[in-house]
């Protein structure tokens, strides 16, 4: 997923248009080589020397996790670097944010213990301050659930592993201290968790199932857009793969798994197959895919947008091993009130 040293931030994005469920800005991956004249030293002070805004505690919980490997084999905090040692690290790291104020905002918690808790997000809230939403997010929201009811962690910050987009709607967990983020964002940076996303696309999508791959990239032209560049001669290399769950003959509701995490992957993705998202406004979803001239449907697809108005995508599941016990978690989002109530409407006028 990533390249060495390579950054996940992407600055000229606003917070609401970065989606897909995946880890823009939250996770930083550095590549270091000990010089030769580097006295023997435990490798957690060893590397306070390189990220000197991170706590000792920090790094020492990111070796308990495992997200230090040096010479290819993972190490603990008291490992002592060598001249020569090659040193590979995984940092989980907070988003760009002014100081965080807790805000008494109401919550869909659906699981929580001492380590981490999960969210089922609604639609239209923002996952964390930035760009224009300074508060009102999920993160403030959070930060006041836990003043509430008086947890306290390690953690300098709300630990967030994670995100989805403004308009997405669905599942996310965030971490209560240092191990349990560290922890999580190895299993998120290695693609080992299980996630599936809903999303309505227009247009009947020809195969039941298949797998979508091209190079995201900044659009040319849009610089709020992601485009697919078949060649291969500019973005990053993306794989997604769906299945369809049902049709309605101008829409189709799909199931979506990733294999690789870009910005805007899902909605990139469609698009460049001729199906975009429905209500997607960023990618031009917000116009009927055809129809236009016949008044009845272009009534009803005025009162769909009404009842759904926002893009149509949804993280349906959320599965992952737990940062202590070490057991398997799964957790499932059932269909949001407004992608429901837009399965029904369409359901009833096919029949008509």
């Amino acid at each position: 997923m990533l390249e060495d040293n390579e950054e996940l931030f992407v600055d000229d994005l606003p917070e609401s248009e970065v989606d897909n469920g995946e880890n823009t800005g939250l996770f930083e991956h550095l590549s270091l080589k000990v010089d030769r004249g580097q006295e023997p030293l435990r490798i957690d002070k060893y590397l306070l020397n390189f990220r000197q805004n991170s706590s000792r505690n920090k790094i020492s919980q990111t070796c308990r996790a495992g997200n230090v490997v040096v010479n290819g084999t993972v190490v603990k905090q008291n490992y002592k670097v060598r001249p020569g040692d090659e040193i590979s690290v995984l940092l989980a790291r907070p988003p760009r944010q002014n100081i965080l104020t807790p805000q008494d905002i109401p919550l869909n918690i659906i699981y929580e213990d001492d380590d981490l808790v999960v969210i089922d997000k609604a639609p239209g809230m923002v996952v964390h301050p930035g760009h224009g939403n300074w508060d009102g997010t999920l993160i403030n929201a959070l930060a006041f659930h836990f003043e509430k009811n008086g947890i306290k962690s390690d953690l300098d910050r709300v630990g967030l592993v994670h995100r989805i987009d403004k308009d997405t709607s669905g599942l996310l967990v965030v971490a209560k201290n240092e191990y349990a983020l560290s922890f999580l964002a190895k299993q998120f940076f290695d693609r080992k968790t299980k996630r599936l996303y809903w999303a309505f696309v227009w247009g009947n999508v020809e195969e039941d199932q298949g797998t979508i791959t091209g190079h995201i990239g900044r659009h040319p032209k849009n610089r709020m857009q992601m485009t697919v560049y078949e060649d291969g001669s500019q973005g990053k290399h993306a794989v997604s793969h769906y299945k369809v769950l049902e049709r309605f003959r101008y829409m189709t509701w799909i199931e979506c798994k990733l294999e690789t995490g870009r910005t805007h992957q899902i909605r990139a993705h469609f698009k460049h197959i001729g199906h975009t998202l429905f209500n997607d406004e960023r990618y031009e979803g917000h116009i009927p895919l055809r129809g236009q001239n016949l008044p009845k449907y272009k009534q009803f697809i005025n009162n769909m947008f009404e009842i759904l108005p926002r893009h149509a995508l949804h993280a349906h599941t959320l599965g992952f091993v737990h940062p202590v016990t070490k057991k398997e978690m799964y957790f499932e989002s059932p269909m949001p009130a407004d992608m429901d109530a837009a399965v029904k409407k369409w359901r009833n006028y096919l029949e008509k």
